[in-house]
Order: structure tokens, then sequence, then C-alpha cells
């Protein structure tokens, strides 16, 4: 009987689209609305393909506000606030020194430094929810995360406005060298955890998850402080070119997806060894279950795999126009195929052969040293196609 109750049920659900509201469908037009727009003040600047990605990325990003209704607010904030801090701007970089809001709030160096602090307070304020249960802490907590992935999101559009405004020829997405994409780690990062916190309703796992934001935004500090690494310069000729616009956000979503599971995986291999000494302790009763980590790292790195496995595809399209072939086997390459088949040992092993538990834990973070390596040791150590990486 509960069978036939539950295929009823099942039976007479509404689909998707029949469940949306008003306010859904205002939020889509207002996004259609601001495509047609962009394209009107900027189709002069863009070849078919970025006019195609303009409208892709439109289309997915209703596509996350109708299924993560929480991602409408920082869409709405960074919009509005990148589109505030670029009119100050008007046509005069130098309008950064002077006005007061884009020298202490919202020019691209301003709002970076901000998203890096807050990240910084949000890791500690979840380590004391952790060990606390302080649910106003945990709730603060959050609340820095979301504001400081709303500061990196907004230190990356107002800094694309800033490249060109040194000069046409200039411009680009910022996305385009380490200091750049370390900021999109960041908010990535920062961003599928805040999904899988709320999807899950527990706060326990920020402690672990922001750690590796705030070693990422330990970097960026050391790179811009060391190397002035914030300062615009003009792309080399390789990365003047339309796929980067797509290979690298695509690579980050894996790498941040990677990163989170990894920081998922130690959170498990405590709580095992934490039941195992001491079933009542603190750390034991605090942590979710190992269910409960166990399913977040599966879904962490199938969604990395997926979004990894169309970087890469992208990125062999993307090289056989600049360097007339798909596959060279640089050392980028190289290391890049040897995360892909990592990752897809992993779930090879989880999905084909039900390996569960502390091993695939123990594989999630030894992962992310993998990725690492393939993501920055290459640009230190290893000489090829993509030395423009280098620190």
């Amino acid at each position: 009987m509960s069978v036939t109750n539950e295929f009823m049920n099942n039976e007479i659900q509404p689909s998707f689209f029949k469940q949306l509201n008003v306010f859904d469908w205002v939020f889509a037009a207002l996004l259609v609305v601001g495509s047609i727009y962009a394209f009107q003040k900027y189709s002069h600047l863009m070849d078919s393909y970025e006019v195609g990605i303009l409208f892709g990325t439109a289309i997915s990003f209703i596509a996350i506000g109708w299924i993560w209704k929480p991602a409408r607010a920082l869409m709405f904030y960074v919009a509005l606030i990148s589109l505030f801090a670029i009119n100050l701007y008007g046509t005069d970089l130098a309008a950064a020194e002077n006005n007061f809001f884009l020298k202490f709030l919202f020019s691209a160096q301003s709002a970076t430094m901000w998203m890096s602090a807050l990240f910084v307070m949000a890791t500690v304020a979840y380590f004391i929810e952790l060990f606390s249960a302080n649910e106003f802490t945990g709730k603060v907590a959050t609340a820095m995360t979301w504001a400081a992935t709303a500061m990196g999101f907004i230190g990356l559009l107002v800094r694309w406005r800033e490249t060109y405004l040194h000069g046409i020829d200039i411009g680009h997405i910022p996305v385009s060298n380490l200091y750049e994409v370390f900021i999109l780690f960041a908010i990535i990062t920062a961003l599928i955890y805040l999904y899988y916190e709320k999807l899950y309703e527990t706060r326990s796992l920020g402690a672990f998850v922001l750690l590796v934001i705030t070693a990422a935004v330990a970097f960026l500090l050391w790179y811009h402080f060391e190397k002035d690494a914030s300062e615009i310069k003009p792309l080399v000729p390789a990365l003047q070119s339309y796929w980067m616009k797509i290979h690298v956000p695509a690579n980050f979503v894996g790498y941040g997806a990677f990163a989170l599971a990894a920081m998922i995986g130690v959170a498990y291999i405590i709580k095992d060894a934490a039941l195992k000494r001491n079933p009542q302790g603190l750390v034991a009763l605090r942590l979710p279950s190992l269910d409960m980590m166990d399913d977040v790292m599966h879904k962490s790195i199938a969604l990395g795999f997926a979004f990894f496995t169309i970087a890469t595809v992208l990125g062999a399209m993307w090289a056989a126009e600049a360097w007339g072939g798909y596959w060279s086997w640089d050392p980028k390459e190289t290391w890049a195929l040897i995360v892909w088949l990592n990752y897809a040992a992993w779930l090879h092993m989880r999905l084909m052969k039900g390996l569960r538990g502390t091993p695939l834990a123990w594989w999630a973070v030894i992962g992310l040293f993998v990725t690492l390596f393939a993501f920055l040791g290459v640009n230190m150590f290893l000489a090829g196609l993509h030395s423009y990486g280098e620190l």
C-alpha cells in the first residue's frame, strides 16, 4: 500500500516549471533584459562565440537561481554594487584614488582585500561554532562567507572594467593569471560549500572547508604584496581567446569541488578516529555522521569530475587553435590527465566496486595534493607551453 501511495504522489507531483512562481519568472526576465542590454552596449567588442557565452551564461544563471534561491540575492547585490563601482569610475582609472567608495570598498583591490579578511574571520567563526555549538556564531560565520564571496565576485567584475580602462587592447576577463584565478578558486569553493551547508543543514564542516580557502587567501596576499601580482598587464597572445572565458571557470569549478571533497575527507578521518577513541567526545558528537560526509565527498568529486572533464576537452580545443594540436604532452596537459585519471579511479572504486569509508577519505585528501601540483606546482617547477603561468 505504501508503495502505491508513493507512486501516486510521484505521479501527481507538478512539473518543475509549474512549481515556479511569479518571482522566479521576474528573476529570469531581469537576467534576460540585462543580457540584452549588455549585448547592445558591448556587442562591438564581441565575436559570435562571445555572444554565445553571454547568453549561455544568462541561461545558466537563471537555472542556478531557480534551483538554489539564495544565489539570487548574491547575484543581485554583486550586480548592483559592481555597476555602482563601475559608474563611479566613469572613464577615469584615477578615480580609485579620489573616491571614498572606490578607495576603501569597491575597487578591485579593495574588494579583494575585504574578501580576504572576511574569509579569515569566517574561518575563525566556524571553528568557534564547531566547538561551542553556538547557533548565533554559526549564522555569523555563514553571513561572513556569503559577504566574502560577494566581495570576491565584485572585485573580479570591477577588475574586468579596470582592465579596459587601462586600454581597449589590454582589457580582458579577469581569469588570466594566478592572482585572478586564486580569487576565483576561493569564491567558487565557498559557493559550493554554501550550497551543501544549506542542503544538509549543518555548519560543522565549515571550519574544515574554510581552512583551504584561507590557505588560498594567504597565498593570494603573499603573491599580491611580494610579487605585485595585482598589477594589470596585457595578455600574452595565447590567452587572447574566447576559450579562456569558458575553459578557466569550468576548470576552477572542478578544483573547488575537489578541494571541498578533500577537506570533508579530513573531517571524515578525524570523526572516524574520534568514534573509535571516545564515541561521546566533543569531536565525535559535533561532526556530522560518517554517511553524510561520505555522501558529500561523493557528490563533490562527481561535480568536480564533470566540470574538469569539460574543461579538459575545452582546453584541448583551445590548444588546437593556439598551437595547432589538441594534445602535446605538455607538463600542464600531462598533469591534468593524471588528475582526471585519479578522480575517475576514485569514482570507479566507489560506484562499481562499492568502496566506502576511510580509504576513500584518504584518497580524496591525497587527490588534493595531486590537484595542487597540477594547478600550481607545474607552473612553479616545470616549463612548457603554459610557461606564461609561472610565478
